[in-house]
């Protein structure tokens, strides 16, 4: 199957179909975002049951994750990934109708619930379909574009919400986000195959099957580290860092400067997400790169730490998305030449578990912390977790290949 679709050609019109799906399908995850803090007023939904709303989509992909990978090595990548994104536009109506509906915090929470289902279904098969589709010479680069388009889908859905919501009102802008939601699950059924099991079934797989081989745990422990330090601490503490400080951006305030900076680290990552990718495809090892990158992400919260100007945060702030975006390609890819074909989607599983910790306890962790001690002492433990994630990564290849720099898997 997977020399079949290993072609140039057929690999690229997958790779695109997925990127195309998992880019629009991420407007619903961001267009809530703008325009639910605003409802709570509107609706009379109370800060806690909006920062719970906000927040369930994450925890209950958390709890799919490891089933989602169990059910791709089952039943393959084509049926999880097209039932995901449908699933996602389910949720994504569930908007329109809490607008309209009685209890509107119910029917916000189970969108939110239901979105976070069927996320976990396409995050599991969207990775596992790159790795299907790879070889060692272009895993990487796949990998660093899959997350690219899961990546960017989400602020181009908070631009989405905001622009719409303001020119045509909320009703309009979910129903716009929820209209490019079924568009990606229609792209994805008319153009996504079957790339991961040849008879359509493993029925010796189950769901609550969980990898807990050691390449699927050493990568998880480094995707951990590196979306604690990203979304748990940098996205959680920066807009109260700028207040603080009293530093701004173009005559914004805390939270308009806090969006400029956030989305200068996206674009970062996107960026060095492909290049980390196309670079760890081109060496004899994934390895060095993946220590290159954690490095820029431990130098990043140092600047950060020290920042006081504008000037100096934001070099902070590029560092930490470059090292970010590229650590994700070389990782995934790393995972893919470490882990045989048809346990990909559990170990894909399971690294989404580690990273849906990392960024969903961060908040909890470094908001706390924050007002206790302060942001510098916050900051440079944070610059030592990609130190010691890097330590976790040596170990765990040594142990599992023999060595400290394996070659690139075919």
């Amino acid at each position: 199957m997977k020399d079949r679709l290993r072609g140039a050609k057929e690999g690229r019109l997958v790779l695109g179909a997925v990127i195309v799906s998992t880019f629009f399908i991420g407007f619903g995850g961001g267009v809530i975002f703008p325009i639910l803090p605003n409802l709570g007023a509107v609706l009379g939904i109370s800060p806690f049951l909006v920062g719970v709303i906000l927040s369930a989509n994450r925890f209950s992909r958390l709890f799919a994750n490891a089933p989602a990978g169990g059910l791709v090595d089952r039943y393959g990548t084509r049926k999880p990934f097209v039932v995901g994104m449908f699933v996602q536009g389910i949720a994504t109506s569930g908007y329109v109708v809490a607008m309209v509906a009685p209890i509107p915090e119910a029917w916000f929470m189970g969108a939110r619930v239901l979105w976070g289902v069927g996320s976990a279904l396409v995050f599991a098969t969207a990775y596992t379909i790159a790795d299907d589709i790879s070889d060692g010479g272009s895993r990487g680069s796949n990998m660093g574009l899959i997350r690219g388009g899961v990546l960017f889908g989400f602020p181009a859905g908070v631009v989405l919400g905001g622009l719409v919501s303001e020119l045509a009102g909320n009703v309009v802008a979910f129903t716009v986000a929820t209209g490019f939601a079924f568009f990606a699950s229609a792209v994805a059924y008319l153009t996504v195959p079957e790339t991961h099991v040849e008879s359509g079934a493993n029925q010796s797989v189950k769901p609550w099957d969980i990898n807990t081989g050691l390449p699927a745990i050493t990568v998880g422990l480094v995707n951990f580290a590196v979306l604690f330090v990203y979304i748990g601490a940098l996205f959680a503490t920066l807009v109260v860092f700028l207040d603080r400080n009293r530093l701004s951006l173009l005559g914004f305030d805390a939270q308009g400067t806090s969006g400029l900076f956030m989305g200068l680290t996206v674009v970062a990552a996107g960026l060095s997400m492909y290049l980390g990718g196309y670079v760890s495809d081109r060496n004899q090892s994934r390895v060095p790169i993946l220590l290159a990158f954690l490095g820029v992400t431990s130098v990043g919260f140092v600047l950060l730490a020290l920042a006081d100007s504008v000037l100096t945060l934001a070099i902070a702030c590029l560092c930490i998305g470059l090292g970010q975006g590229g650590t994700s390609g070389p990782l995934m890819a790393l995972l893919g030449d470490l882990v045989a074909d048809g346990e990909m989607g559990r170990a894909v599983g399971t690294n989404n578990v580690f990273g849906d910790v990392g960024g969903g306890f961060g908040p909890i962790v470094t908001l706390p912390v924050v007002e206790s001690v302060g942001f510098w002492p916050v900051y440079l433990s944070c610059a030592v977790m990609p130190l010691v994630a890097a330590a976790i990564l040596l170990v765990g290849v040594r142990r599992e290949t023999g060595q400290f720099l394996p070659s690139v898997g075919n």
